[in-house]
Order: C-alpha cells, then structure tokens, then sequence
C-alpha cells in the first residue's frame, strides 16, 4: 500500500504540465492570463495554440515549443512587475517558474528568488495535498 511522504525544504517543485491535462483544466488559458499588457494586444489577441521552432544556443539542437511560453518566457517576465510584490504568493511562483523555464526550485531557492514569505511558509503553501497551478514536486512522493 503506498502512502503519503511529506515534502521538506529540500524537495524540489516545478510546474507539473500533466496535471493540468488529468485536472481538465486549460493551461493555455493561464497562461493567457500572465501576459503584460503589450503582449496581451498582440499575443492574446490569438487564442489559439501555436508552436514555434526554437534552438538551443548551446547545443544547436531544435525544439518545437509553444510560443505563449516563449514570450512570456522572454518578454514579460523581464518586466519588473512580473513578479510583483501584490502578486497571491501562488501566482508569484507560478510565474517564477515560467521565467526560469520550468528549472525545478526547492521551497528555499522559491524563497531567494522572491523575497515573499519564508521557506516555510512556501513549503505549506505547495507541500500540501492541494494543488495549486499544476505546482508540484519533481518527483512523486508516494513510497511503496
């Protein structure tokens, strides 16, 4: 039988992509929903999923990846209200997540990168049961 193993500061989150498939919920749509302004009159004026080829600098290897992500990935999260401070602790991380293209972060690293609540306060938020914008841990934490 397996059972639950509670997460801890070292335990590493990211956003989980499945999740928001199993849950039935639209993770263009809160995506959508991140953009700034200027990319929100050009961008979201398209609802509609679009992918784009992009290449890896370092490795020269092409990747098809979506474009929403990719330009909040590199135009609106570089705008310094993208993480705002009035921002639900959630949709800070949330939105960390996108800007360092999904790099999974302990509750500590979270806490360094936004200066909003402590670790442990982070670790109660997204360490619990609930799931909050597909945030979850690398890995499972279910034990045989």
């Amino acid at each position: 039988m397996a059972k639950y193993v509670k997460p801890t500061l070292k335990t590493k989150y990211h956003i989980d992509f499945n999740w928001w498939t199993q849950e039935g919920r639209s993770l263009h749509r809160a995506l959508l929903d991140q953009l700034c302004d200027e990319c929100r009159a050009t961008v979201g004026a398209d609802p509609e999923i679009k992918t784009m080829d992009w290449v890896d600098p370092e490795t020269g290897q092409v990747f098809t990846i979506d474009q929403l992500w990719y330009t909040l990935q590199t135009q609106c999260s570089q705008k310094p209200d993208f993480l705002a401070e009035q921002l639900p602790l959630t949709a800070s991380i949330f939105r960390l997540f996108i800007a360092n293209n999904n790099t999974p972060l302990t509750p500590v690293e979270i806490h360094q990168h936004l200066h909003k609540k402590d670790a442990r306060t982070i670790l109660r938020t997204i360490g619990g049961r609930t799931i909050y914008r597909g945030i979850r841990p690398v890995t499972p934490l279910i034990s045989a």
